[in-house]
């Protein structure tokens, strides 16, 4: 009994955590399901990034992400956008590709 009390308290802490991206950058819970190979959120490139007013347009083309199928295009405004603290782009793609559920940028640029 007390084995099966653990492990689900395990489980339900396990699952109020966000996955890691490479750089060791942790995603937010909310963002982010799955892990670091199969999860909804990883590294963009800085190329699929721009500036626009109030906010960003992320193009996302295949190879860009691991859940890109086709181009997106999206428009993020910059009181949505999250810190990345590694520096780099993010993007958090849920329930489907079609959804940029999160997205992280570095703080000197929003």
């Amino acid at each position: 009994m007390r084995k099966t009390v653990l492990l689900t308290a395990l489980l339900v802490a396990g699952s109020a955590y966000g996955h890691t991206a490479p750089s060791g950058m942790e995603y937010s819970a909310y963002c982010c399901n799955g892990d670091g190979m199969s999860g909804d959120c990883q590294p963009i490139p800085s190329r699929s990034v721009k500036a626009v007013s109030g906010g960003y347009q992320i193009s996302l083309n295949p190879g860009d992400h691991r859940l890109v199928t086709r181009q997106h295009v999206f428009f993020i405004p910059y009181d949505k956008v999250r810190e990345a603290t590694d520096g780099g782009y993010h993007a958090c793609l849920y329930p489907d590709e079609d959804t940029l559920r999160c997205f992280y940028a570095p703080p000197q640029s929003f």
